[in-house]
């Protein structure tokens, strides 16, 4: 069988905090609808290597990347900014929904951004976007509720929901359960699994079972270096190099 074709594609992507160099001449093919689990201890590039993806490490004062960003085989550094965000959409490790705004309006807010203002569009944007996010069930009587009065698991597929509304074709997430409780984590989990297909998806974990649950393919950083990427399955079970079995297995980390 034929690996699935690259969606996203980094090459020699270095990335800098000032004087600090924390990513080193990445080159990875992130394949097309399915979900790869970026893990490795803390602080060794992984949330800056996702922040890239979509131009958001540039938005830090006195940052800059050097290597290229390709969607689709198009550089994202010589695409608009915003543009870029609509096609690589974003969630965070804490669910951040718009404040004092309705879980409506949370989800419409990038519908309005991209010029759609009509009543009926919006609606049936913020409906699918929603269902999508496996909420609307919940929340379907009470879109004109405060989205922050939601559970924090509910917030959080609130914040995919936001980003699923513009169909963009990757979503990032990181570390999208650090901060919920078990049950709330398998719903995002079992979301995870649900939009595999439809987009592709890219997720920082530091919960090696949570790569192993979701992921299709997986791959270790460490230092700011990749060590690795392969199957989830190979990278658990017989990886080709000594760094990642000593991680995998608890050796460190």
């Amino acid at each position: 069988m034929m690996d699935p074709p690259a969606k996203i594609r980094t090459v020699g992507l270095s990335a800098w905090y000032g004087r600090r160099q924390a990513l080193y001449d990445v080159s990875v093919d992130i394949p097309d609808g399915k979900v790869t689990a970026i893990v490795g201890p803390s602080g060794c590039g992984k949330s800056t290597f996702l922040r890239c993806l979509n131009r958001l490490h540039e938005e830090v004062p006195r940052t800059r990347t050097s290597g290229q960003v390709l969607l689709d085989g198009q550089d994202l550094t010589l695409q608009d900014p915003v543009t870029v965000r609509f096609r690589v959409g974003m969630v965070f490790q804490k669910p951040t929904p718009f404040p004092h705004t309705s879980i409506y309006d949370n989800v419409a807010a990038g519908l309005r951004l991209m010029g759609v203002h009509r009543r009926s569009e919006l609606d049936e944007g913020v409906v699918r976007a929603l269902q999508l996010a496996g909420l609307w069930e919940e929340v379907e009587d009470k879109v004109d509720a405060p989205g922050d009065s939601l559970s924090g698991g509910q917030q959080q597929r609130l914040c995919i929901a936001r980003a699923l509304a513009v169909r963009p074709e990757v979503l990032l997430m990181d570390e999208p359960c650090s901060a919920l409780d078990p049950i709330a984590t398998n719903k995002i989990e079992t979301l995870i699994q649900s939009l595999k297909g439809r987009f592709t998806v890219v997720i920082v974990t530091h919960n090696l079972f949570q790569a192993q649950r979701i992921s299709d393919s997986t791959a270790f950083f460490y230092l700011g270096k990749l060590v690795e990427i392969d199957a989830t399955s190979r990278i658990f079970s017989t990886p080709r190099e000594k760094l990642t079995e000593n991680y995998v297995t608890g050796r460190f980390g």
